[in-house]
């Protein structure tokens, strides 16, 4: 379709597909492997109550902290940790809830994984150059 300017066209399809995907990744990286992220195993979700499943989301994820537009270039994924709680309520959401989930994780003593989006990336790429070495 673009006749002549095929060769442009297709090196910016290229372009904005790599960008995309790159940004995406870290989004999802900052949402799941940050420093303070806790891991788990197979045996620890092995006969969990729902509770217990609840609590694992909760130390698993993080959030990354910015403005509105920020969040809608994330895709709202930036609040990993409300994403991880309430899975089927819509993305656009989690910023009106994040308040009220951080009340709880401080009414029982549970760390509320965030920071701004450079604390999170260098977080992670510590963490993964500590886990590149044996």
């Amino acid at each position: 379709l673009a006749g002549p300017l095929f060769l442009w066209v297709l090196a910016g399809n290229l372009a904005a597909n790599l960008l995309r995907n790159l940004w995406t990744s870290t989004i999802i990286f900052c949402g799941h492997f940050t420093g303070e992220v806790e891991t788990f195993n197979q045996q620890d979700c092995e006969n969990e109550s729902q509770g217990q499943w609840y609590y694992r989301q909760a130390l698993g994820s993080s959030n990354i902290k910015g403005g509105n537009l920020f969040h809608v270039m994330t895709g709202h994924l930036s609040y990993q940790i409300e994403h991880h709680l309430f899975p089927d309520l819509p993305a656009k959401r989690y910023r009106e809830i994040a308040p009220k989930v951080q009340a709880i994780f401080r009414e029982h003593g549970i760390h509320y994984n965030t920071g701004g989006f450079f604390r999170q990336y260098f977080s992670v790429v510590k963490r993964i150059v500590r886990y590149s070495f044996p």
